[in-house]
């Protein structure tokens, strides 16, 4: 099944969290915090502008990402767990 997010919403894949500290402690599932940065799977077509043209979306497809800790909502697909969130919940992209 294949998912394309509407006017500015995005589609992100988590990253998973790290198991051990700096320390070297590693940490069990229910001590793990859910990571705040992802991958970009998919990107709406940006958001319609009252005067009929679309504003871009700033992030593609593949981009790594960090956005707010509440950001988006959670879905299921193909036993995939993704977020579905509007562009304004990324803060940042991360670059290599």
């Amino acid at each position: 099944m294949k998912i394309r997010p509407l006017s500015d919403k995005v589609l992100v894949e988590r990253v998973e969290a790290e198991a051990k500290t700096a320390g070297g402690i590693v940490l069990p599932d229910a001590a793990k915090e859910k990571p705040q940065k992802g991958k970009i799977i998919a990107v709406g077509e940006g958001k319609l502008l009252e005067d009929g043209t679309r504003k871009q979306v700033q992030v593609k497809r593949g981009d790594l990402v960090l956005f707010t800790s509440y950001a988006g909502t959670e879905i299921k697909v193909d036993g995939k767990e993704y977020l579905i969130m509007d562009e304004t919940d990324i803060m940042a992209v991360i670059e290599k």
